[in-house]
């Protein structure tokens, strides 16, 4: 019987073995954090933030909601209360709706180097995303934030960030779910995503009249392992153009 039972458990182990030896890129890790903005708007920020809203949002004479700005906030549990040497900001929404409602603000990026007129452009993600993480002042509203992913098929998916009804600031954190694809069978296997938009959804049972909310330091966390195999080169989409379109396709 105890025979048969380590036979079993070795059986298992071998197993085991050979799946991780043919998928090992889902099973090694290699986790860094990065971020994709700070809000801060300095001399190296590659991108700008525009807003969209739902037709409930407050246009008047004089103003028309949301608006969003670079504002001198920041969450002290980062940075501290008096940090030096360090021009900080965050990005700021102040919002009003004129009636209640499943209302949405649409936060987007767009390209600073396009100018006034630029349209919505999308941040490539580094390796295989795990978690967003951004740093969000609420007004203790019972709103929801989300996040868009667009997949290497052009498949874009949501991410459910969480609740805004908490007070100051709090590091809000989502997981990727599995079931977004980042790799593909054939190679170039790995097949990262990249960042759309956040959208703001109000509850129905929420006051909308006046409502400010903050982010700042939004980043993700990703596995950026990758197996090592004798012409890895030839994965590489910007090799593969070099060699087929270059000089060394010519000669």
């Amino acid at each position: 019987m105890k025979h048969g039972s380590f036979r079993a458990m070795c059986l298992i182990l071998l197993a085991c073995i050979a799946v991780v030896s043919a998928f090992g890129d889902e099973y090694m890790l290699d986790l860094q954090a990065t971020i994709l903005e700070t809000f801060d708007q300095t001399d190296e920020s590659l991108y700008d933030w525009r807003f969209d809203a739902s037709k409930f949002a407050t246009k008047t004479d004089e103003e028309t909601f949301p608006k969003v700005s670079y504002v001198s906030v920041w969450p002290a549990s980062v940075f501290g209360y008096n940090p030096e040497g360090e021009e900080l900001k965050s990005l700021g929404i102040w919002g009003r709706f004129d009636r209640r409602g499943y209302n949405w603000i649409d936060i987007y990026p767009v390209l600073v180097a396009d100018g006034d007129e630029a349209g919505p452009t999308e941040i490539p993600i580094p390796g295989r995303v795990q978690y967003l993480d951004m740093w969000v002042w609420g007004s203790n509203l019972r709103y929801d934030l989300e996040a868009y992913v667009r997949d290497y098929q052009g498949v874009i998916h949501t991410i459910k960030m969480g609740t805004l009804a908490f007070q100051g600031w709090k590091n809000m954190r989502a997981s990727v779910p599995r079931s977004i694809s980042q790799a593909k069978r054939i190679l170039p296997a790995k097949q990262s995503l990249t960042f759309v938009k956040f959208r703001i959804w109000t509850q129905p049972q929420e006051q909308v009249n006046n409502f400010y909310i903050y982010f700042d330091q939004f980043r993700v966390v990703s596995d950026v392992f990758e197996s090592i195999y004798d012409g890895k080169e030839l994965a590489d989409p910007a090799r593969v153009q070099e060699l087929w379109n270059g000089e060394e396709a010519a000669e």
